[in-house]
């Protein structure tokens, strides 16, 4: 082989490597995008919207203990908090008393058992019965005797052979037996006397429940002595004590909020405020409207929402569903999925309860009651991100 067709075999080579090289670059510069349209959704995807939302089914808020409420624009001024105390209504609770003095003799119920309206809960045999039976059956006789003898006068002046003045006498001689039948029926009507006279009923004139008892067979009790106390659950009322100034803002028809013990809330009404104060409180009594399920007795607070109140736009929390997360304050807001934390600017602090400037709208859904087990959830979550 020449010098000649050596350098052409050179040349040649050398293209051909000039070549690959050049279609290797092009090959990379076409592949290049592919993996960029793969890696593009993980891009896409937004970063820190998760990270302040927590997952949690409805059983596992309940299972945890996380109350919720509804919150609304009013601010501060809006309210007024007051401690109250549920209570039975007027119509909710009767006192059961014996009509007569006597004996214990049968016991139908028992504390905590449920009874009817006009249910016998005990018997009490006395003395006092059976006179007031016996009265009725003399006067029941009366009545007998008085209607035959006005039957026979009617039929003497009739037969021409009695005057009228004996006449008008039978007549009269019947109605005051018949009246004092009738006395002597409602007197054993109201002692509540046994069918045979020996003693006397001791009925509950309400349906509900045996709240209080103080009978125990064999003991003598005296009349009108308290032997039963019966409630109504599903007829109770709320009481709370309000500053002399505040009782003027609040009007019957008013909204209340009541906060529960275990961290739940009940709509209620203000029904009327006392126009006097208490004199051992020195403060005003409303009396509000509640849905049946609570229990007399129980202490709880209520926020009364003013329809003269100050309002303005801003929100106001407890105090328990503000919670600070990575040196920012957090609200955490019902989702469908379970809580989003929301960074809210506060206010003013006021028994308990604190005023959201910005970050809430009126009609979210947040958590209140162990709103700080949200915020270890979602400080876990952080963690394990990192």
């Amino acid at each position: 082989m020449n010098k000649k067709n050596i350098r052409l075999l050179g040349g040649a080579a050398g293209i051909a490597l000039v070549a690959a090289i050049a279609g290797y670059g092009v090959a990379q510069r076409s592949a290049e995008p592919a993996p960029l349209a793969a890696e593009a959704p993980k891009k896409e995807a937004p970063a820190e919207a998760p990270s302040d939302s927590i997952a949690m089914a409805e059983d596992a808020i309940r299972q945890a203990g996380i109350a919720t409420e509804t919150i609304q624009a009013g601010g501060l001024g809006a309210e007024i908090v007051s401690q109250a105390t549920v209570s039975a209504s007027p119509l909710g609770e009767a006192i059961v008393t014996a009509r007569a003095g006597g004996a214990v003799t049968r016991v139908f119920k028992r504390l905590g058992d449920p009874v009817r309206a006009g249910e016998t809960l005990a018997i009490v045999e006395s003395r006092d019965a059976a006179q007031i039976a016996a009265d009725r059956s003399v006067a029941n006789a009366k009545v007998v005797q008085a209607q035959k003898a006005l039957a026979r006068e009617q039929y003497l002046y009739k037969e021409r052979v009695s005057a009228k003045v004996e006449l008008e006498a039978a007549q009269a001689e019947a109605a005051t037996a018949a009246a004092e039948a009738r006395r002597a029926q409602v007197a054993a009507g109201a002692a509540n006397v046994t069918s045979d006279g020996r003693g006397v009923i001791v009925a509950s004139p309400i349906s509900g429940r045996v709240t209080s008892e103080a009978v125990s067979l064999g003991a003598f009790v005296q009349p009108e002595t308290e032997l039963y106390r019966v409630a109504d659950p599903s007829k109770i009322q709320i009481e709370a004590a309000i500053a002399p100034a505040d009782a003027q803002r609040v009007s019957p028809g008013d909204k209340a909020i009541v906060e529960l013990p275990d961290g739940r809330t009940v709509e209620a009404r203000v029904r009327a405020v006392t126009p006097t104060l208490s004199g051992e409180t020195r403060s005003a009594t409303a009396v509000l409207d509640v849905p049946a399920g609570l229990q007399p007795g129980l202490a709880v607070r209520v926020r009364l929402i003013p329809a003269r109140g100050v309002v303005t736009k801003s929100i106001v929390v407890p105090e328990d569903a503000l919670q600070s997360f990575e040196g920012r304050d957090v609200v955490f807001v019902r989702t469908p999925q379970g809580f989003r934390a929301v960074t809210v600017r506060i206010g003013q602090r006021s028994a308990g309860r604190v005023e959201i400037l910005s970050g809430l709208q009126a009609g979210q859904t947040v958590a209140t009651r162990n709103a700080f087990l949200l915020k270890a959830e979602l400080g876990k979550g952080a963690g394990e991100e990192e």
